[in-house]
């Protein structure tokens, strides 16, 4: 597994896939919280970081299917999948290790963002005058939100041999677990019976709870156990070549 993670990592940062990546993410959010005026935190009466996590799944949403869509596409197309199958390492090592190394990269992405932090820390009044409960509970949900966004991406970039196909399956599938269980549960067959339970099922249910500054066990568990459903499928899927 460590041979398959360093390879990944220095495929990301050998080339400008990593950089791209980081680059972009920081570009959007900063645009976004400092400069366009509707999400200008600047223009805001309070010290907050709400637009951080409010706007941050949503950019994940297009930016980490791009990272994973090569994962798995990319080595059926040009056969190395098959010279993966030689090596001695099960299906689980080949996909835990992919798995950490672009969950790593999506942890370098969020780290700068801290500076932010520092900066509504200062403008504060008076200086620290902010939910710092709230804000750690949001990082930690943001750092799940991603390894769930990239377990999808892994399992979606399994399924075919075309990258272009695997960004847009993998980018219907975040929408669908993060906003689709919510508009869902607003269909007349479920309000009023059933509407929190299917609510409970999406991501952004457990993600705003986790926001609140509250580190719920189940929220947590939610969390790992989607990421490990859809490595199971993710395995499964790369395993096909055995049958």
């Amino acid at each position: 597994m460590l041979s398959i993670f360093q390879k990944e990592i220095n495929t990301f940062f050998s080339s400008l896939i990593g950089y791209i990546t980081i680059g972009t993410f920081l570009a959007i959010l900063g645009l976004m919280m400092w400069v366009f005026p509707d999400t200008n935190l600047l223009d805001y009466n309070y010290a907050t970081l709400d637009q951080l996590f409010d706007l941050g799944p949503l950019i994940f949403m297009f930016l980490i299917p791009a990272i994973t869509m090569r994962t798995f596409s990319e080595e059926q197309q040009t056969g190395t999948i098959e010279l993966l199958a030689t090596k001695p390492l099960t299906d689980w090592q080949i996909v835990l290790g992919k798995f950490f190394a672009a969950w790593l990269l999506v942890g370098f992405a969020i780290l700068p963002t801290l500076l932010y932090y520092f900066t509504i820390h200062q403008l504060g009044a008076p200086v620290g005058n902010l939910d710092a409960g709230a804000i750690a509970g949001s990082y930690i949900g943001f750092l799940l939100l991603g390894g769930a966004f990239v377990s999808i991406g892994l399992f979606s970039s399994s399924l075919t041999n075309n990258q272009i196909v695997a960004f847009i399956l993998a980018t219907f599938v975040c929408f669908l677990f993060y906003y689709g269980f919510f508009f869902f549960s607003k269909l007349p067959i479920f309000v009023g019976k059933f509407d929190n339970a299917v609510q409970m099922i999406g991501i952004d249910y457990h993600y705003t709870s986790i926001s609140r500054g509250v580190i719920d066990s189940r929220d947590v568990i939610y969390f790992l156990s989607l990421i490990i459903s859809f490595l199971v499928l993710t395995v499964t899927s790369i395993g096909r070549r055995k049958w």
